[in-house]
């Protein structure tokens, strides 16, 4: 059974991300949503831990809330895919249940 893990809080200001990453597990899916997002971009102190986990489990972004924020697709971290709301809903319906990491 996979999981859809959404993270909406700031790895910057919280350890949720982490977290959420240490207890995902393969066939699991991770979206960053909200503040949460931040945690996509390339340089940063939780990129690295962010890049080894996309080897294992499946790591989006929600463009709408990644342009609302300011940041360029370019500045995703290998391995991480944009999607929109439709793409939420899909990832939604995929998954036996999710775990919304607050």
């Amino acid at each position: 059974m996979s999981t859809l893990h959404t993270v909406n809080k700031s790895p910057f200001s919280t350890q949720t991300l982490l977290s959420c990453l240490s207890h995902a597990q393969d066939g699991d899916a991770v979206l960053m949503i909200e503040d949460g997002v931040y945690g996509a971009a390339k340089g940063t102190g939780v990129a690295d831990a962010v890049a080894a986990k996309a080897g294992k489990v499946s790591i989006y972004v929600l463009q709408g809330d990644m342009a609302a924020r300011g940041i360029d697709a370019a500045r995703l971290i290998d391995g991480i895919s944009a999607v929109d709301y439709a793409g939420f809903v899909r990832l939604a319906a995929e998954h036996d249940r999710a775990q919304a990491w607050l």
